[in-house]
């Protein structure tokens, strides 16, 4: 019986030590992946503004774990774009599980030549690219990672 206890104790000690330390590489995890999501979403987004030849809007929210991408609508031939824009889909998020969070809403703006810039630049004119950078942070409350977006859509995720 005494070899029992002794064996639970023991197991129960590892546990103990084990346990903050898998804690962290799940929350480092989610992490790295929620920095994927947003940069693979900043990067559809510039695409579809591509390929309409329209305006695109990705809006990220500090308040919840989701972004809202918004287009202008085209009609006609040869295609015009609408001055206004609407909601492409419903609010996406961007982080699997809890403990992720963005450290400012940010909202981007893509141009139909692919230019990446940050709002209010009316769609009208010319957008006055990121400058040089246009970033987002995301932390875990033990690390961050910086997303940085180009002016011309280069998307770098890094780890300070």
């Amino acid at each position: 019986m005494l070899e029992l206890v002794i064996a639970v104790a023991i197991i129960s000690i590892i546990l103990k030590i084990s346990l903050p330390r898998m804690q962290t590489t799940l929350l480092n995890y989610r992490l790295g992946s929620a920095a994927s999501s947003v940069s693979s979403a900043i990067q559809q987004t510039r695409y579809l503004a591509i390929q309409s030849g329209c305006y695109y809007t990705i809006a990220f929210s500090s308040t919840s774990t989701t972004y809202q991408v918004q287009g202008q609508a085209s009609s006609g031939t040869p295609p015009v774009c609408s001055s206004s824009f609407t909601n492409v889909g419903g609010a996406t998020s961007w982080a699997s599980g809890g403990g992720v969070s963005i450290a400012t809403s940010t909202t981007l703006e893509f141009g139909p030549t692919g230019i990446v810039g940050v709002p209010p630049s009316p769609a009208t004119n010319p957008l006055t690219p990121c400058s040089p950078t246009c970033t987002l942070q995301l932390t875990n409350g033990n690390a961050t990672r910086t997303i940085s977006t180009s002016g011309v859509g280069y998307v770098k995720v890094t780890a300070p």
